[in-house]
């Protein structure tokens, strides 16, 4: 192989950043593809500055939180109160057409973020466009994360949540949701929860997962430069496990014991990073006998087309409607 195969030139590595714009999708996630990007591997810092990793995860969630506010569903539409779940930070989330009551179904939305972003408020406002839609209580728990709380910090506060949440209605009115590393944190508790003899959920709903921290799977280098929201997380992979091998089932549910898990739906898109991790869970949960849906969408990266298109506005949809059965189905 010459230098010039084996060393693509920076004309060639921008065309692979950005293939064309398909038309096999909605206008709106055309205009979307068709921004011009530049993937860059973020630098991140030392493993053991603390103060630095603090001010990075600062920055980062600054732009996070200004996108989350445009995107905002008119505040009359939801109601959104703090408490503390056995010391626990949580966020209850209301739609307004839900009567607030103890027998509405309790939906634990576990935020995203690579494992260490999206923290405080933050929290609530990523579960907003899932919540609003839901005919129930959405919970949003503000998990501990690194620098300063690395694993097993996150699954010790979410299995509060939901031992909270199975003592409050029972796990028949559960449904647990996670996006990205929220993915990974639903999986992984509910692994943990199974290990301690806790029963399941009605459901889980995992949003392009974030299930292998070894990212071992095939696009992690087919779609590098290709997801436009996403590069590899190694070095916050290793910040988070804090010393434990990636492998292990609690950090990497791919390669847990699956069996007993509840029905569960899997979303990713051809364009995604995640994608070999969601595609392979899928396979992991159909050998362990478990009902699991996947949905695979044309050109989307990881994340989406930004919220309001008709791909993303469909998924939700699919996602209520996968909620909506195995609540019912549970309750008989």
């Amino acid at each position: 192989m010459s230098d010039i195969d084996s060393k693509p030139s920076q004309e060639m590595r921008a065309k692979r950043h950005q293939p064309p714009v398909p038309n096999s999708v909605s206008e709106q996630a055309q205009r979307v593809l068709s921004v011009p990007v530049n993937i860059e591997v973020p630098q991140y810092p030392d493993r053991t500055d603390t103060e630095a990793w603090e001010a990075y995860v600062e920055a980062a969630d600054a732009g996070v939180r200004s996108y989350y506010e445009a995107g905002m569903p008119p505040a009359e539409t939801f109601t959104v109160t703090a408490n503390d779940v056995d010391g626990v930070a949580n966020y209850v989330i209301r739609p307004n057409h839900v009567e607030d009551g103890s027998n509405s179904p309790i939906f634990i939305e576990v935020h995203g973020g690579g494992l260490f972003l999206g923290g405080g408020e933050l929290a609530w406002m990523a579960a907003i466009p899932n919540a609003v839609g839901r005919n129930g209580i959405t919970w949003a728990p503000d998990y501990r994360m690194p620098p300063r709380h690395p694993y097993p910090a996150a699954l010790d506060d979410l299995l509060h949540v939901y031992r909270a949440a199975l003592d409050l209605v029972g796990p028949e009115k559960v449904i647990v949701s996670g996006a990205s590393g929220g993915g990974n944190l639903s999986a992984a508790f509910l692994v943990r929860a199974k290990d301690e003899g806790l029963p399941m959920p009605a459901a889980l709903v995992l949003l392009t997962p974030e299930v292998d921290l070894t990212e071992s799977g095939d696009t992690f280098a087919t779609n590098d430069g290709i997801d436009w929201m996403l590069t590899s997380l190694m070095p916050v992979n290793l910040l988070y496990a804090n010393g434990e091998e990636l492998t292990h089932p609690y950090l990497s549910p791919l390669f847990a014991d699956l069996t007993g898990f509840p029905p569960t739906f899997l979303q990713t898109g051809t364009r995604d990073l995640y994608l070999s991790n969601t595609v392979r869970m899928h396979r992991a949960l159909l050998q362990a006998g478990v009902e699991a849906e996947l949905h695979v969408f044309e050109a989307m990266a990881h994340g989406g087309f930004g919220g309001t298109s008709p791909e993303d506005e469909e998924l939700r949809a699919e996602a209520r409607r996968f909620e909506s059965v195995h609540l019912a189905r549970a309750a008989v």
